[in-house]
């Protein structure tokens, strides 16, 4: 392999990688980058995520009050990777993403494969998503916070970001976006920040192996305001001051921040999750097995904090390097889960199709493919990590939604098609609306009640719902003389 020195003028906080891997021409707004270490760097993140994904699951939610106790621990997918929904979630959308030639798909086209390919296999925040849909309730509103009551906390945000790091090589900026565009699908506001901080994270680990530098490219994409920043900062001291005990900072993460009362809430929550996350990251030193052991020890969601962390750890490490560890991987990715997408999908096509969109990407974003004596070079603008969404305002938020559903709301009543009636009584006891609806057309709310209980799993998931936003509509639907399935 070619050697790549990636030289970063630009960047005050994506500092320079001298990896023996690596060579890079210099340029104070473009980074060059190979070709062959461009797809060595995404399969490398690529395979590692799916490493931290399926040899996580035995570990997922399994630790709760303490952690684990993983001691050693070889990675390994003998048989092969198959679909689950940290990986495939974003396998249906780079695969879009691919043959549309696209990198930000519509709310239609995205509530199209939604409805197409994501009908089992989707749970919380994602499940929810899914039920608004079938009210044609599109994107964002289908993550938004006053009408997904999962919205506000669920790690959906995290689990279906690092693609898009992968596809924004140097690009924290676009990583950001383009991760918004896909995770606002399911969650809003603190989460959102989830996604701006580990997809930026993942962009910097193409062009340096600093642990430390990556988490500040992360935080330095997050709302000052954002709950996060603290969260990132208390276990980098935690981490500092207990650098040789992981279960002393994990014990200070679980008094600190699993406070809700309730055990769904904790551990599919963004804050034990993010700082699992960091947490691995720090412990684990660059290390992958070292990285993945401490995500896996840290439970809660073990396998969503071992994918995102570990995506980080391959890119800086390459495919190259995971080949030479002997590790069993075979070249399969087994679709159990997303019907009508390809059934002979391998982790190498599934890598192709990540290396063909991060190329549309890169030229979207002011780069280029050159050719120089043979070898093709992709020629990356740089971006300084950003803010590319803050935390909303969501009582302003709810306002506005008021008052731009409303007409919506009245003129659902009145239409004789169940969807459209079952649509405005639902977004009428999301948005507060029910009691002024009802005394302005009684029969017509009643029509439209009753339409709702057509959609019998949403109803269901209205009263299931954890989180104050959760009891709150539950409060909202009682008022509104909508009754509890059995």
């Amino acid at each position: 392999m070619k050697k790549l020195l990636l030289v970063c003028i630009a960047l005050p906080i994506l500092f320079c990688c001298c990896n023996s891997s690596q060579k890079a021409g210099i340029d104070s707004d473009f980074i060059e980058m190979s070709a062959e270490v461009l797809g060595d760097k995404i399969r490398g993140g690529l395979v590692a995520q799916i490493l931290g994904n399926l040899n996580g699951i035995p570990h997922e939610n399994k630790y709760y009050e303490t952690g684990g106790n993983v001691q050693q621990y070889t990675p390994s997918l003998p048989d092969g990777a198959y679909t689950d929904d940290d990986t495939d979630i974003e396998w249906v959308y780079i695969y879009s993403m691919q043959n549309n030639k696209t990198t930000m798909l519509s709310p239609d086209k995205i509530t199209d494969l939604w409805k197409r390919y994501m009908n089992k296999n989707v749970w919380c925040s994602n499940k929810y998503a899914r039920l608004l849909m079938d009210l044609n309730i599109k994107p964002p509103l289908t993550g938004n916070v006053h009408l997904n009551p999962w919205a506000n906390f669920n790690i959906s945000g995290q689990f279906i970001c690092e693609s898009f790091g992968l596809v924004a090589p140097a690009m924290p900026q676009t990583a950001a976006a383009t991760g918004l565009n896909y995770t606002h699908v399911t969650i809003d506001a603190e989460p959102a920040q989830a996604t701006q901080l580990f997809t930026s994270m993942i962009a910097a680990a193409f062009i340096t192996d600093d642990i430390e530098k990556i988490i500040d490219a992360g935080a330095a994409s997050i709302d000052k305001k954002s709950q996060l920043v603290q969260i990132v900062k208390d276990v980098r001291s935690w981490h500092k001051q207990y650098p040789g005990d992981w279960r002393k900072t994990r014990g200070l993460v679980k008094d600190k921040y699993a406070i809700h009362g309730d055990r769904t809430r904790n551990q599919n929550g963004y804050e034990v999750c993010t700082a699992s996350t960091i947490a691995a990251l720090l412990y684990g030193q660059g290390d992958l097995v070292k990285t993945l052991i401490a995500a896996f020890n840290f439970g809660w969601d073990a396998d969503n904090n071992a994918a995102t962390a570990a995506t980080i750890i391959g890119v800086i490490k390459g495919y190259e390097w995971i080949e030479k560890q002997g590790w069993q991987i075979k070249d399969v990715y087994k679709n159990t889960s997303r019907e009508g997408m390809p059934t002979d999908e391998t982790i190498t096509s599934l890598g192709d199709r990540l290396i063909d969109v991060a190329e549309n990407v890169i030229i979207e974003n002011g780069g280029s493919k050159l050719e120089t004596n043979g070898e093709v070079i992709y020629r990356i603008k740089k971006q300084k990590p950003a803010i590319i969404e803050k935390l909303p305002d969501t009582d302003r938020q709810f306002t506005g939604l008021q008052k731009r559903y409303s007409p919506q709301i009245t003129a659902g009543l009145k239409s004789k098609s169940t969807q459209k009636q079952a649509k405005a009584a639902y977004l009428a006891i999301c948005l507060g609306l029910a009691d002024k609806i009802r005394s302005e057309n009684p029969e017509g709310w009643t029509n439209a009640n009753q339409a709702l209980y057509n959609y019998p799993e949403l109803v269901k998931a209205m009263f299931n719902s954890p989180s104050d936003y959760g009891k709150r509509l539950r409060d909202k639907a009682i008022k509104a003389e909508l009754k509890k399935p059995d």
